[in-house]
């Protein structure tokens, strides 16, 4: 397992983009040599835990639970192939493409320890947005890449330090409640009655997915 490439993102203008200033930082690129990775701190305050990596719209991206974005190669590889177009590494705005690494069916709270400092814990999976699919051009794209249920990661900052291209990555910390990136992003999307399995991995999920779980359990006993 390794980490092919860490992406960095520039804010630019596009028409697609309902942020206020209408600029996003989704069109990553492959950054030139290690790149320090840190907790950005709160959301709607803290941005990238990337350094040089620019979060536009802090309303629903960034913060801690967010701080880094993670999607396999491999994933990539078959959207490549079932889109009939090149991906390049940070096309789907990841700030790290990696390698030999099951991320969507990685278990949150799990523990990934890159190069010899850094250490990401899983948190949650991607929600796709209308950025997303303006970013990539595909139409009905939200639904095609939610029904896939492989969103990639997004990690929380629990060791900083720098990290890049070609670093090993090795699983540190394996969580045994069962519940993987895709079924939090099923959960919350598609499958509601999931929720409640949610519950299990309580201690590392993200909080706005936390927070549907409970409201989920406390409308069923109502």
């Amino acid at each position: 397992m390794k980490l092919l490439s860490v992406n960095l993102g520039r804010p630019r203008p596009v028409p697609y983009t309902d942020q206020a200033q209408g600029v996003t930082g989704i069109d990553k690129q492959p950054a030139d040599g290690p790149v320090r990775v840190a907790a950005p701190g709160p959301k709607g305050v803290g941005a990238s835990g990337v350094a040089g990596d620019s979060v536009c719209d802090l309303r629903h991206h960034g913060g801690d639970h967010q701080a880094v974005y993670a999607f396999a190669r491999e994933d990539l590889d078959g959207w490549e192939r079932e889109l009939g177009r090149s991906l390049p590494n940070g096309r789907f705005g990841e700030n790290l493409t990696t390698e030999g690494l099951d991320v969507s069916g990685a278990l949150i709270g799990e523990r990934w320890r890159i190069g010899s400092e850094v250490v990401l814990e899983v948190a949650s999976g991607r929600i796709p947005c209308r950025t997303f699919q303006g970013h990539l051009g595909e139409q009905g794209w939200v639904r095609r890449f939610t029904r896939k249920g492989a969103p990639g990661a997004y990690l929380r900052v629990i060791e900083p330090g720098e990290i890049q291209a070609g670093d090993p990555i090795e699983i540190v910390r394996r969580p045994d409640h069962g519940v993987t990136v895709e079924m939090q992003f099923r959960a919350v999307t598609t499958e509601r009655e999931l929720l409640p399995r949610l519950l299990a991995a309580a201690e590392a999920l993200d909080p706005e997915a936390l927070a549907a779980a409970r409201k989920y359990v406390a409308d069923q006993v109502r």
